[in-house]
């Protein structure tokens, strides 16, 4: 998969570097935790020079941001062909909760980087937002309701802030946005 980097264009070895940094910080977050994590410390993990990783990382939020990032992008489009509308959304709502249920150390850091003001977090944050209102939107179907829409929205990142609180783990939330998407959308 060859993601463009927040920052700018990669060539294929950058593109590799990148891949390197970002498989690191997971790594280092599994252990240390986000309070751990450093781009110092994935840099010398990825086998990079700190001053290479901060070309393409401007702090550690937007290293997790881009992370995050780089599985949704790369995680299936549900099929809007299937069932009923409220089952699409579902199906969008649990894939994106269960992005990271594996590893709760990376979902914390997610919340607290995607809440960060770092201008590339904030670009990140808006690519996400947009990737999530896409996903919604084609799952409700054919001209879908704003407010309806926005509502679906709201619910995902209220879940997202509570999950990362450690208000349960993401397989509970992911069952919770059910339970609550159907009552929205009944």
């Amino acid at each position: 998969m060859n993601l463009e980097s927040t920052r700018r264009r990669l060539t294929e070895r950058q593109a590799d570097t990148v891949q390197r940094l970002t498989q690191a910080a997971v790594e280092v977050l599994g252990e240390e935790g986000f309070a751990g994590l450093t781009v110092r410390i994935v840099a010398a993990r990825a086998g990079v020079a700190p001053a290479t990783a901060y070309t393409y990382f401007s702090s550690k939020e937007h290293l997790v941001a881009e992370v995050f990032w780089r599985r949704l992008a790369a995680a299936p489009v549900e099929d809007s062909d299937q069932a009923d509308r409220a089952d699409r959304v579902v199906a969008v709502l649990r894939g994106v909760a269960l992005l990271m249920a594996d590893e709760p150390e990376l979902a914390a850091a997610v919340t607290s980087a995607l809440l960060g003001r770092d201008p590339d977090v904030e670009h990140l944050r808006a690519r996400i937002g947009l990737d999530i209102r896409e996903r919604l939107s084609a799952a409700l179907g054919d001209s879908p309701d704003p407010d309806e829409l926005e509502a679906l929205e709201l619910l995902y990142a209220g879940a997202l802030v509570r999950a990362g609180m450690g208000y349960g783990t993401y397989e509970k939330l992911a069952d919770r946005l059910e339970i609550s998407a159907r009552l929205l959308l009944e």
